[in-house]
Parts: C-alpha cells; structure tokens; sequence
C-alpha cells in the first residue's frame, strides 16, 4: 500500500465540494491548506506531477473558491498545471490518487471531466483571451456570473497575454485576472515584464523616485515643509510620483502586490475586486513549491517531476536506464558548436526540459532563452539565419504547434536554414493529450522545401543533427521522450545522405517501412513474424521528407506488400506521403500498402505502452496486422 494510501486528514476529508470550503473559518483553511499540501506531496511522489507549482497556489484557490462560486462563476486556469487544488475541492479529492494515470484524473482541466473546469489547458497564455470571450458571452446573453483568469507570471511571456489584456482594456468588460507572480514559469523567468514585475514587487521603482524627490526637498528652503507633508500622506506619494502600471494604463484596476500565502488578505482582495465594475487584476505574490524544502529549493526541477522519495526530493529512476534523447541533443549540439561558432541555441523557457542548459552552460553567449514565446523564438531563428548564423530552435513537439504561421512565413518561405529540434515527439504518457507530439509529421510535411528527420536511436539523433547542421535549408529533427534504446554513442558523429532510407533486414513477403521510434517495434515485430513463417523485411526510413523514392518504388516491386509505421497521425503523415509517391509512380495497384500510426482522435493520458496497445501500434499489433496483410485476411 503506498503513502497515500495510509494518511486521514480531518479536515481535507470533509471537502466534497467548493461549499464546504465556504463554510470554514480562516483558521480551518490554514489547516486544510496544510493538509493539502502534505496530500499533493504523497500523491505526486507515487504518481508524477505538476509539484512546484500547485505547491504554491494552494491559499489561493482556496481564498479563490471562498470568494467565487464554481460552476456558476468561471475560474480559467492558465497552462492549467497549476489545478490540482481545483480539482480536489470541486468533488475530485478520491480520485486524485488516481492523477496522470492511465484512465485516471488528467493533469490538467478538462472540460468533460468536471463541470467546475470552465475551460481546458495544456499550452500557456490563453487565460485571459477565454476569459474575456466568457464575459462577452455571459452579457450578449444576459447572465450575471463572475469570470477569473488566474495566470502566472512564466505565461506573462506569451504574447497572447498582451493581445488579450489589450483586447480587455478597451471592451471594458467586468472581469478579474489573477496574476500569479512566483518569478518562474519551469526555470527561471526572463524578459523584460520579469523585470518590470520585480519593481512592482520590490517598489524600487518608486523608492528610487522618492528617494531622489526627498534628496531634492531638502535642498530647497521650503523643502522641509513639503516632505513632512507628503510623509503625512504616507502610501500616496507611490501614486503621485510613480508613473501607473502598465495594466492600468491598458484599462485594468490594478490591486497589489498581495501576498499569496495569506488567505484572509486574498479573500479581501478579491472580494474588493469582485465590486469592481470592470476589468480587474490582482497582483499576487507566491512561492513555487511553499510548503516541500526540496522543492522550494529546486522549483524548476519539481515544476514536473516523475516518482520520487519524499523524506530526501530525490527522484525514483532506474540507475541503468540509457541516456535520454533530451541529453543526447544538448551534449551533441554543444560539441558541434565547439568548433563552429555560427551555431546557436534558443529555447521557449525550457533549457532544461529540451537539454540546451547544457549549450547554455558551455556557450551562454550563443545561448537565447525567448520565454513562452514558440512564434517570437522561430522568427527571431529566422532573423538569425538571415543574418549568417545557424541557429536551432529546440521547442517540444506540441509546442511549436504555436509557431506554424512563423515557420511557414518566416523560414521555409524564405529557405532559411533553421533547424527545428522537436523534443517529446510521439505519444509523451501521462500529460496526454495537449501534450501528445503526434501532429509534426503531418503540419510540417506540407511545407515545401522542409526537410523532416526522425532517428531510430539516440546515436542517430547524433548523426542527424550534424545532418541537419550541414544542410543548407530549413530541417526539422523530431525525437521522442526519455531514454534511448541503449546503443553506442562514442563513435565520431557522421553526415547522413539527405532523403536516404536505410535497410536493416531483407525479406521477401513483405516490407515494413517504420519511421523515428518505430523502427524498434518493427525490427521486433519481423523477428516475430519470421517465427511464424512470414518473411519481413524492415527500412528505417530516416527521412519523411524527401522520402528514399528509388529504394521505394524497389520495394513496392520487390515485395508486393508495404507496412508503415509511424508514432503520429495518419491523417497526412508518414503513411500518406508513402501512398502519395506510389500513386504518382503508378504502383499502387501492383503494391499493397498498410499504414499503421494514430487515428484520427485525441489520444488520452496514461502509461505510452498501454496507449500504444490501445492504438494496435505495439508489437502484437503490428505482427497480427502485418500476418493479416500477407495472408490476404
């Protein structure tokens, strides 16, 4: 039985919905904060989780459940990693021991899954946009509910937040953001609103002005007088002296700092913002993993964590599991960038989430962390390569899902060489589905003169990002998540011919042409096939685009029968461009083609083998499918 098992909590037990935290007094809720805490922390050891984050809004959501009342009034959760409070006072507290697993509670708000969760989440900065459409919503149609964005300061660095608050200020609509100001978004927050929020909270800005203001005084022979006066005025000299904020000066209320681990001063907050008529913001201040040492210490590396040891922070791993492909990119680009000082790293907030904090500690003058920013990273790539330099975006799968237009646009319109690193490509697990990078495949194959790489193992992913680096064009690298298969990576990296496919089985019933992580289940699948009198042959493709049409058209006539097999969606992806090409050639109806990958659905959250058994994309699958081609079944 594991910890969280064991544990009764007076309080928390007795919250079956957001009435009966309304019910509490303020001293119950620094109780029920308590044990919620020591709650999330046994869940998410045994789990994984978003830890860091929900740690630090805990007073929050519960002043914000006081004050408001869901499902009526409408709480949207920015990124939406930072609800799991919200979910376990709306009727979510049972099943939270069952949080990122496979048929289990989501990690993040999901409309069908509660009808407290007002808006789903899975990428950033899209708070305030939805928010302020539920405000035009709710008075086109006459109704009177509240409606709260709460949104973190990491989610600040998106533009969409400006072309919300923008938007916001000049319709006038009653509304409340909540900005959630804990100087991170999973690493370190950049930028200059970072900096900007640092003054709001230090009141630098203002001591600076009234410390020269008062320097000035006392040079004057009224001076005296003066100062004693605007002394008496105490806090009014920040409003007189101090141009307003900038979200006042977009037409917000602006209310703060507050501190965000005090519930009584929260709940009269917002209740002072509740009157407002009009839009509103509420500064607050909180601390990214309050109340777990570890993770106040080391925020970033708890943001998401897998399992691990409550008593020391230490994550559960396995000691022998080979080197991530995360890993492998990071060493890799920096030992390329060594000897060539045209490269460059940019990230969108996640250095150590895609491995650059390794080119980041070795080259930080070549190393450019944009923030929650896909769009502005791949642009500012773009700019970049214009300018004579190589620069690589490493942006996840499903993230840079965000910068297609800019791709489009600014990169292969223009031929620019750019290399795009796609982390976490393929099924990603337990984040599901906002965070499965299932769609690459498809939204770049499109794209004329992109050229898209998939490695079949980590030394590959060495090879293919010297590959990439060679080529003078636009290129995408996409790789999935976690650790390797376990191969040699000590060898000198090599140049891979552009478009070439490699054999690594001959056959003579039929071919499996697997693509990325794939390639594995294949060769698997043809050891299992060849066990029952099937002869399969298996190409590691390499390339989706251009595909190796010569060994291609070889095939179709060599074998009669083609699988494809990729870890993304069918609906234009590997499969399609491999049907495509013997169409045009003409060979479609002397050739059988199979394509195996994601149907076209949104794929769940849970363990990536039980998902891909649930897709008939393991190895059992693929054998009974591939047996049933051949068989003419």
């Amino acid at each position: 039985m594991d910890n969280n098992q064991l544990m009764k909590y007076p309080l928390l037990d007795t919250i079956n919905s957001p009435e009966d935290v309304k019910a509490l007094s303020i001293g119950q809720l620094k109780q029920l904060a308590v044990e919620i805490r020591d709650y999330m922390i046994r869940v998410i050891s045994t789990n994984g989780g978003h830890l860091a984050p929900n740690l630090g809004v805990v007073e929050l959501t519960l002043a914000l459940h006081r004050v408001f009342s869901t499902p009526m009034d409408k709480l949207v959760f920015d990124v939406g990693h930072q609800s799991y409070i919200h979910k376990i006072v709306t009727g979510r507290r049972e099943a939270f021991r069952t949080l990122r697993q496979y048929g289990g509670l989501s990690g993040f708000p999901k409309r069908s899954e509660s009808e407290h969760d007002a808006f789903g989440a899975g990428h950033s900065s899209t708070s305030i946009s939805a928010a302020l459409g539920m405000a035009v919503a709710r008075d086109l149609q006459g109704e009177d509910y509240e409606v709260v964005a709460i949104i973190g300061d990491g989610s600040m660095t998106g533009g969409m937040s400006y072309e919300a608050l923008n938007n916001a200020g000049v319709l006038h609509k009653k509304m409340i953001v909540v900005l959630n100001d804990n100087e991170m978004s999973i690493s370190k927050n950049v930028g200059a609103m970072s900096e900007y929020l640092y003054q709001l909270r230090t009141g630098e800005t203002y001591n600076k002005i009234k410390n020269d203001i008062e320097g000035w005084l006392k040079n004057m022979e009224f001076g005296t007088d003066v100062l004693k006066a605007i002394r008496r005025l105490k806090g009014s000299v920040k409003y007189l002296m101090v141009p307003t904020s900038i979200f006042e000066e977009l037409g917000f209320t602006y209310l703060g700092p507050i501190d965000g681990h005090d519930v009584e001063s929260l709940i009269e907050v917002l209740e002072a913002a509740k009157k407002i008529d009009g839009p509103v913001l509420v500064h607050v201040l909180t601390k990214k993993g309050k109340g777990y040492k570890p993770a106040e210490e080391s925020p970033n590396k708890f943001h998401g964590t897998g399992p691990f040891d409550i008593a020391t922070g230490r994550k559960i791993t396995n000691p022998n599991a080979p080197i991530t492909y995360t890993e492998v990119f990071g060493k890799t680009l920096s030992a390329l960038a060594d000897t060539d000082e045209k490269i460059v790293g940019i990230t969108a907030a996640m250095p150590d989430g895609t491995g650059l904090n390794i080119f980041a500690k070795d080259h930080p003058d070549r190393f450019f962390d944009v923030g929650i920013a896909e769009q502005h990273a791949v642009t500012a790539a773009a700019g970049m390569a214009a300018a004579g330099m190589k620069p690589v975006t490493a942006i996840y799968s499903t993230f840079m899902q965000r910068a297609y237009d800019s791709i489009f646009h600014d990169i292969c319109l223009q031929n620019l060489h750019v290399t795009m690193c796609l982390d976490r490509a393929g099924l990603v697990g337990d984040d599901g589905f906002t965070h499965h990078g299932v769609f690459d495949y498809a939204y770049l194959r499109s794209l004329p003169r992109m050229t898209i790489m998939a490695p079949k193992d980590e030394n590959e992913l060495r090879h293919m990002l010297k590959t990439a680096l060679a080529h003078n064009g636009p290129v995408s690298v996409r790789y999935p998540r976690g650790s390797g298969v376990g191969v040699d990576i000590t060898g000198p990296v090599e140049t891979l011919p552009i478009g070439k496919a490699e054999v690594l089985r001959e056959g003579k019933d039929v071919c499996l042409w697997a693509i990325g992580s794939m390639v594995t289940s294949a060769v698997a699948a043809a050891a299992k096939l060849a066990e029952a009198g099937i002869s399969a042959g298996v190409v590691n493709m390499r390339f989706a685009k251009p595909l190796d049409e010569e060994l291609l058209k070889e095939h179709a006539a060599k074998y009669g029968a083609i699988v494809t097999l990729e870890e993304g969606v069918l609906a234009g992806g590997v499969g399609s461009a491999v049907l495509e090409s013997l169409n045009t050639a003409g060979l479609l109806q002397h050739c059988q083609v199979l394509t195996l990958g994601i149907p076209d659905e949104f794929v769940r959250h849970g363990d990536r083998k039980l998902l891909l058994r649930d897709l008939e994309l393991d190895v059992d699958s693929i054998v009974r499918k591939t047996a049933a081609l051949v068989k003419g079944e």
